[in-house]
């Protein structure tokens, strides 16, 4: 017996196919939709420092401060906003006030500080091969701190760290620690307030990978954050970066000191050009001129690339490198080609 299909079976066929097509194609435009989303919500000039007044007046709807924040340049798209806003469960939650916003925040944390109401933040930055004096001078000059309830909060305090366990005592108990980078914080941020949001970042960097690789190099983290705050402070260019640590570990190996000027000039509290015989020829453990081996701690807080250039030397035979004036350093194996390099290039 031969089984017919009806009319209205073979016009409902069409129909399914049709149907499951644009479903299909209605997923795709969803996971286009939300890898737009993700890109919109990018700030609009990364590693941006800009500090924008931004102003929300009372009774403002979630439509009106998107178009304020996109008109001012601080987010790429209105609509990503109050898709993220509706998401989130932000409408009408936003805060009336005055904000100091920045093109390089993400849509994500402007609508976390225009949701918190605290208004005023404010931006600072540590440069990398910066110790704690330059550190706690630089941020009292700009008023984010006392100087001198900063400077208790680091001999004092007490910092539930993996990295701060076992760290000697003394003022200088978090040299290298506070980790340079720009961050953002409220005016009325506390001393403690800003050295947690440094040590939150050193914690970010310095990844289990970094810790595992330090491990094989038989180095504890101390040891790693010392001999990459050398590096910081002698490097220039960030290829010389690995192939200085590389020198550095060549003279550790044979007992060689390291005779790092930046130490010396740890000890002096000055960046001093050019420093004299007697300048090395202070006592002191961190004189590695007089000493081998690395110095008690850090000398100031280094950079992730002076961190990754430790941990990943570049191997060679060099026992001596020169600045050659313009950032850039040259290299030799041996005294007699040093002083040829020295000739040529200071002499």
């Amino acid at each position: 017996m031969v089984r017919r299909h009806s009319k209205k079976n073979s016009r409902a066929l069409p129909f399914l196919i049709l149907l499951v097509l644009v479903m299909a194609a209605g997923a795709g435009v969803y996971t286009l939709s939300q890898s737009a989303l993700e890109k919109a919500a990018e700030p609009v000039e990364p590693g941006s420092t800009e500090i924008v007044a931004f102003s929300v007046p009372a009774g403002s709807s979630t439509t009106a401060i998107a178009a304020m924040l996109e008109e001012q340049g601080l987010i790429n798209s209105e609509r990503a906003f109050k898709r993220l806003t509706k998401r989130a469960g932000y409408d009408g939650q936003y805060q009336a006030g005055n904000f100091s916003l920045s093109p390089g925040m993400s849509t994500e944390e402007i609508m976390e500080a225009l949701l918190t109401g605290r208004g005023d933040t404010v931006m600072f930055t540590v440069p990398e091969g910066y110790d704690i004096r330059r550190t706690t001078e630089k941020l009292a000059g700009e008023q984010l701190i006392d100087a001198e309830a900063f400077a208790a909060e680091i001999e004092t305090g007490e910092f539930d760290y993996w990295f701060t366990e076992g760290l000697p005592e003394g003022p200088d108990r978090l040299e290298g620690y506070l980790f340079p980078e720009t961050y953002q914080v409220y005016k009325d941020a506390t001393e403690r307030d800003i050295i947690l949001r440094m040590l939150d970042q050193f914690e970010a960097v310095f990844t289990e990978e970094y810790r595992e690789r330090a491990a094989e190099l038989g180095m504890s983290v101390e040891d790693v954050i010392t001999l990459a705050s050398i590096v910081e402070r002698e490097a220039v260019v960030s290829e010389d970066r690995p192939v200085i640590a590389g020198v550095f570990y060549n003279r550790l190996e044979i007992g060689m000191p390291l005779q790092s000027c930046a130490t010396v000039q740890y000890i002096l509290g000055e960046q001093k050009p050019v420093l004299s015989v007697a300048d090395t020829q202070i006592e002191s453990p961190y004189n590695t001129y007089l000493y081998g081996d690395l110095p008690p701690g850090p000398i100031c807080s280094p950079g992730e690339e002076s961190i990754r250039a430790v941990l990943y030397p570049q191997e060679s035979d060099y026992l001596y490198f020169l600045a050659k004036g313009d950032g850039s350093h040259v290299f030799s194996v041996t005294y007699e080609e040093h002083l040829e390099n020295k000739a040529l290039y200071i002499d």
